[in-house]
């Protein structure tokens, strides 16, 4: 299985920008796309980035879309998430997940590798 550890959590001002990280560490070779969950109090978990290892391609939620931005250092194993122009709406515990699975499968229910997540508060 693979061990996968966020950071770069915190609070920031609305508009302000976070960058996460997502180390990943063990059985690499066993996942093919990393993907960036969060889930706000009383919500239930939700895709927002993924990113294909090899390929790099690259997948938003709407609700992100040219706002937050995700990448990869395949010599790293790590995984980025940079996220620009933060409202309060974006405040969540973030959580990097990776599966093998085919390229397009992003509901949470299909990872079964799990970071232990990351507060991010964005105040107004």
């Amino acid at each position: 299985q693979v061990q996968l550890v966020e950071s770069g959590g915190g609070l920031v001002q609305a508009g302000g920008s976070l960058r996460l990280s997502c180390a990943a560490s063990g059985q690499i070779f066993n996942y093919n796309v990393i993907g960036w969950f969060r889930q706000a109090p009383g919500k239930e978990r939700e895709f927002v980035a993924g990113i294909g290892r090899s390929s790099g391609i690259t997948k938003y939620a709407d609700s992100v879309k040219g706002r937050f931005t995700i990448s990869r250092d395949i010599s790293k194993n790590t995984v980025y998430f940079q996220m620009n122009t933060m409202t309060p709406e974006d405040t969540a515990v973030y959580y990097c997940a990776a599966a093998n699975l085919p390229y397009g499968k992003w509901s949470p229910s299909e990872y079964d590798s799990w970071g232990q997540g990351t507060q991010v508060t964005v105040s107004s």
